[in-house]
């Protein structure tokens, strides 16, 4: 597996820890503060990449796009925002950058109703009450149906897939997070692993996948081992967002890596049985002591915890196959 980490786009502190700490791999988002040209266009994306190489660090995912809110609202326009996703992936394959990860949750992406829950010793996690939005009023969007979405995801997946499939850059597809419908009155459509499956069916191709974002998916429910050998079986499983939560969809929080209610050491396991070899990397962690949260989910002292916690897993679920190989 390739331990990664999510990286600014300029390095700072982050890069060089993570890297003494082994990590070799890095996701990063898009380079908005590009001055004179598009954060898609190829040259931005290849300076980002060598930026990252120069570092001794390998750039695998983007975890960002361009703008797609018309695209995933179906309206006027949704075309020219298409066009430049297209540009976008065809400038990823040239910039050598293989994976993207990308989301359909129109109007706002991953929600929570609160960035200050305390959790073990008073860290700070993100939670999500369902009961706290009844009352929220509408988006500028009003109602937008179950039905609208899946025609707009199957519209765009049409004009996208045969382009990534030229440029050699696999669509990570993300689940909707919290998966609960609707909020504020938008849907979200993808909210379990059966509704990542039907959405990746839509347009079929070896580079129309998923990233498996545990804890979304541990919300809704889904037992993340059997999820692992599902979308793996098929090779769907292009990135992996590794964290836990406890709750339901209707109220849960963020956990640190070691206290959710996801059984961590069998889902590694379980990548390394069926023998997943894609970037991996701690998502969305508690903020400690001394830490100002101002960047919930993403501050420092959290992160370092996930990645030793991960790696340790690594080398335990590696141990154990190769045990389990001895005695058959």
């Amino acid at each position: 597996m390739q331990l990664a980490e999510f990286f600014t786009i300029q390095p700072d502190r982050l890069w060089k820890i993570a890297k003494q700490l082994g990590v070799d791999y890095a996701v990063s988002g898009l380079a908005w503060d590009e001055k004179l040209e598009k954060p898609w266009d190829f040259m931005p994306l290849i300076r980002l990449k060598q930026r990252f190489a120069d570092a001794g660090i390998d750039l695998v995912v983007i975890e960002s796009m361009p703008p797609s809110n018309e695209i995933k609202l179906g309206t006027a326009g949704r075309d020219r925002e298409i066009e430049q996703f297209q540009q976008f992936i065809v400038n990823m394959g040239a910039a050598g950058i293989k994976v993207l990860c990308y989301n359909f949750m129109a109007q706002f992406n991953w929600f929570r109703t609160s960035t200050t829950t305390r959790t073990r010793g008073g860290a700070l996690v993100s939670s999500y009450d369902h009961s706290l939005m009844k009352g929220a009023p509408l988006t500028e969007a009003g109602i937008v149906t179950e039905d609208q979405l899946w025609e707009n995801l199957h519209y765009f997946m049409e004009q996208i897939v045969p382009v990534a499939e030229k440029a050699g850059v696999k669509l990570a597809l993300h689940p909707d997070d919290p998966p609960i419908t609707p909020i504020r009155g938008v849907s979200r459509i993808l909210r379990s692993a059966n509704a990542l499956q039907r959405a990746i069916d839509l347009v079929p191709s070896p580079v129309n996948g998923i990233t498996l974002c545990q804890g979304t998916l541990a919300t809704a429910g889904e037992h993340i081992p059997s999820v692992i050998r599902h979308f793996a079986r098929q090779d769907k499983i292009f990135f992996v967002h590794f964290r836990d939560v406890l709750g339901t969809p209707e109220k849960f929080e963020e956990t640190f890596h070691d206290a959710g209610k996801t059984d961590m050491l069998e889902a590694m396991h379980t990548y390394y049985e069926v023998c997943f070899r894609g970037p991996v990397r701690p998502d969305h962690v508690p903020t400690l002591e001394g830490e100002d949260n101002s960047n919930p989910g993403y501050e420092l002292l959290g992160r370092l915890h996930g990645i030793g916690y991960m790696a340790g897993l690594m080398e335990a679920a590696e141990a154990r196959l190769k045990e389990q190989g001895k005695q058959t």
